[in-house]
């Protein structure tokens, strides 16, 4: 029987549903300074940067509108572009005289927009505000996804290093070892409680390279915010030569429940800006996607998995801009599902073939259980006796009660320190306090 626990090393945190990163204290590698198959070079050209001179061009517009003063080098620190293509449309802006010179710093031009390019400036600011880092081209973020596309190696050493804050028999990582290394979507089933959310979070930690993200991605003169520091971790890059519209982060892990909704994994266009935010799927490309508690979003199980069939059966998804252009982008991640609920009354034949991977998350058996009690408590500092994992054993079998759970040894600890707060004690694992933890725990039937 596999079983697994939920509740170790990071006892009791309930990390909210959210576009979260999950556990990381792991003794796996730190990420390689940059990726190894992916290095864009600075462009000193348009050829080079992917996109037009004109977007550039109301690009510069935009940030000397709010800047006031600026120079060269502070429009290519503050855009991420080279003082190459800079330089290109500064000299443009002067020709047309939409820029006034008024000084020099060093080398450098010293210059502010001219009436007649504050008035350009201001009508581009009223059609989209984004003035901030320049996004990169969609073919070149189509082939920087591909080329990023995670290759694990792993075996069972290396995975019970990965998930050693949790007891995870072999045979459970024997399952979970060809899954990863296969990258196609997961179907992690089974009763509650016994770990599926929380082995779906620490699969992150099976790579152990970094990727670039781009800030911003340019469709149809149209710009999508992807990089969110909300869901992207930033690694600190130090590298002159590569392109620094990229950021250098660890693989993404997005995690969602029941608060997901259809138009979250649509492009939403903020109307005050007229700035597209990239959906939830785009963030978690090159990395991890989890669904938690399938089944219970307000989006119905079938909607989802009609919205999704094609992207995980093709590996591309299709996005559409609010005035119908349509254009295709990678759906190149792993796609977790995570339910307590039967996989026959979620999805159908054809939808369950697409997913390779079904890995069924069975209650503890006696011996894991005493394991998982031994390690929460001695985490805790809560003093425990020799009789004790035995003892909670039995009381949570009574009443009924058929199978023990992963999270019961977790849980039942976090109410026997409130009772020892509430008395004003030291936390103490005896009988007559796991009595007290048990009988407030479960609902009496």
């Amino acid at each position: 029987m596999s079983t697994f626990s939920s509740s170790l090393t990071s006892l009791g945190s309930q990390n909210p549903r959210r576009e979260s990163t999950p556990p990381s204290a792991t003794p796996t590698p730190s990420p390689s300074p940059a990726p190894s198959r992916f290095a864009p070079a600075v462009p000193e050209t348009f050829d080079d940067l992917g996109i037009s001179q004109s977007f550039c061009t109301d690009l510069i517009l935009r940030r000397l509108l709010l800047e006031g003063f600026s120079s060269l080098t502070s429009l290519s620190n503050t855009l991420k572009l080279s003082v190459a293509v800079i330089d290109i449309v500064f000299k443009h802006l002067r020709s047309q005289q939409l820029i006034e010179v008024k000084g020099m710093i060093g080398n450098d031009y010293s210059f502010v927009l001219s009436a007649a390019g504050r008035q350009l400036a201001s009508d581009r600011f009223a059609i989209v505000q984004y003035a901030s880092a320049a996004p990169v081209s969609l073919k070149d973020y189509v082939a920087a996804t591909k080329l990023q596309s995670a290759r694990v190696h792993v075996d069972r050493r290396t995975l019970r290093m990965a998930f050693s804050d949790l007891v995870v028999p072999d045979r459970l990582l024997d399952q979970l070892g060809p899954a990863l290394i296969s990258q196609n979507s997961i179907f992690l089933y089974g009763p509650s409680g016994n770990g599926k959310t929380s082995i779906a979070e620490r699969m992150l930690r099976v790579y152990q390279d970094a990727i670039l993200i781009p800030y911003a991605i340019e469709v149809d003169n149209q710009v999508i915010g992807l990089y969110d520091p909300v869901v992207h971790q930033r690694l600190e890059m130090d590298d002159p030569d590569i392109d620094p519209r990229w950021i250098l982060c660890k693989r993404p892990c997005i995690v969602v429940g029941g608060e997901l909704v259809p138009n979250m994994l649509e492009l939403r266009l903020d109307d005050a800006s007229g700035i597209y935010a990239a959906p939830l799927q785009m963030k978690a490309n090159n990395g991890i996607f989890i669904i938690d508690d399938f089944g219970r979003q307000l989006i119905s199980p079938r909607d989802l998995l009609n919205r999704w069939i094609v992207p995980l059966d093709r590996r591309v998804d299709y996005l559409s801009l609010r005035y119908g252009v349509k254009f295709q982008i990678p759906f190149e991640m792993m796609v977790v599902f995570s339910t307590n609920l039967d996989p026959s009354d979620l999805a159908d034949e054809a939808f369950l073939r697409r997913i390779q991977n079904k890995i069924l998350i069975e209650p503890v058996e006696p011996h894991v259980f005493d394991q998982i009690f031994a390690r929460v408590f001695r985490a805790k500092e809560v003093p425990y006796y020799e009789e004790s994992a035995e003892f909670l054993r039995t009381l949570c079998l009574q009443d009924g009660r058929e199978y023990l759970r992963a999270c019961y040894p977790g849980d039942v600890c976090h109410l026997l320190q409130s009772i020892s707060r509430y008395e004003h004690r030291q936390a103490d694992a005896n009988k007559e306090d796991l009595e007290r933890a048990v009988a407030l725990y479960f609902a009496k039937g």
